[in-house]
């Protein structure tokens, strides 16, 4: 309840009635009119008083014995009283002002306000307050109706504790789980770093047997070698630069291999163009992929074009739902007018490295050139 001051009303005003006949309730002078009310009120498990506001201090004039029972008091300690008595040292000021602005507004207001009972425990009060009127308009009193919300108030509290508590532990939790890894995606990118130093070391190895090579074929054969061992280390080195280690830039590769293979060409004889969409495919997939795109390009201009012949050279790959369409085509001499792969290991790799990633070749004449097309599951071949 409150403790506050009522706006007067001209005059006094007393209720009158026979005390008797309202049994378990309280009241001053009930009038024959109050009565059935007053009655009513007595009889209702809900903690009711009403106030006079026409009397000094604004006093407690009628409180059932459901407010009684509520706040320990008896009857008698309460009529005469201002509602004040039941607040303590934590009743909110703030709510307490809320209720006095509604008072001299003349308004009804609902608050939540912590009272204290006879024997000191606190206890929260869901209080409706509501001035009552008579039929000129003249303000005749105060009627308030209280629920002991104590029990939902402390569930509130427990809940909010445990929330809390459970924010606590989640945001410890995505610490600890970003932390992990942060950890692991450094240690991703050293085994990266390393593989592709290894792989360099590797492929300088080779070329340096080959250079030392009398024998042509045994010479082309490592240098094919060290091609796509270079191949391998381009795609762990953008593996290693990239922050989601889970994932591979498709293009970012045939960039950087396009440009190593133009390198190697004779500009006035062979072009090479490359679309590549922004396909990011998972890390699993990236040596086979990267081998696949190099011994396409590779086999299209070593053995479309022989002697002098020119042309041109096309590398795109695209996502369609979740297939990745990766096609080389070129304007030589065509499947049938190529000669026999002086490896014998090419095409070999090429469709064990499609079968390794779960997809399907096709390779078409074009006459004159030729049209290969990969097609790859984006979930990868592992």
């Amino acid at each position: 309840m409150i403790g506050l001051d009522a706006p007067r009303q001209a005059g006094t005003r007393t209720i009158r009635g026979d005390e008797s006949s309202l049994p378990g309730a309280s009241s001053r002078d009930a009038s024959s009119a109050d009565a059935p009310f007053l009655a009513a009120f007595r009889a209702s498990a809900t903690p009711m008083v009403m106030t006079d506001p026409a009397l000094p201090d604004n006093p407690i004039v009628f409180a059932n014995d459901a407010f009684c029972r509520l706040t320990g008091y008896a009857a008698d300690e309460v009529i005469g009283r201002n509602c004040r008595f039941l607040q303590g040292p934590d009743t909110d000021p703030s709510v307490i002002d809320l209720v006095r602005d509604a008072v001299a507004r003349g308004e009804p207001v609902r608050v939540d306000l912590l009272n204290y009972r006879k024997d000191g425990h606190p206890f929260w009060n869901d209080m409706t307050l509501t001035p009552v009127r008579d039929e000129t308009g003249a303000l005749r009193s105060y009627f308030a109706v209280l629920t002991d919300v104590t029990r939902t108030r402390q569930a509130e509290r427990t809940l909010s504790r445990e929330k809390d508590g459970l924010a606590h532990d989640l945001e410890a939790r995505n610490r600890a789980l970003q932390t992990a890894l942060d950890q692991q995606t450094a240690l991703l990118h050293e085994v990266d770093h390393r593989v592709k130093n290894n792989l360099q070391v590797i492929s300088s190895l080779v070329l340096l047997k080959a250079r030392r090579a009398r024998d042509p074929a045994c010479r082309d054969v490592l240098r094919s070698m060290a091609d796509r061992i270079g191949a391998l280390a381009t795609a762990h080195r953008l593996l290693y630069a990239v922050s989601d280690v889970a994932r591979f830039d498709l293009r970012d590769f045939a960039a950087d291999f396009a440009a190593d293979l133009e390198a190697g060409l004779d500009p006035d004889r062979i072009a090479l163009t490359v679309d590549v969409a922004a396909v990011a495919v998972p890390a699993s997939m990236a040596a086979p992929l990267a081998l696949l795109v190099h011994e396409l390009a590779v086999n299209a201009v070593r053995h479309g074009f022989p002697g002098d012949r020119s042309g041109h050279v096309a590398i795109t790959a695209r996502a369609e739902g979740e297939r990745l369409i990766l096609e080389v085509r070129d304007d030589g001499v065509g499947l049938g007018s190529q000669p026999d792969n002086p490896e014998g290991f090419g095409r070999d790799l090429v469709g064990m490295l499609v079968r390794q990633l779960r997809g399907s070749l096709t390779l078409e004449d074009l006459e004159p050139g030729t049209r290969a097309q990969v097609v790859l599951p984006l979930g990868g071949g592992h």
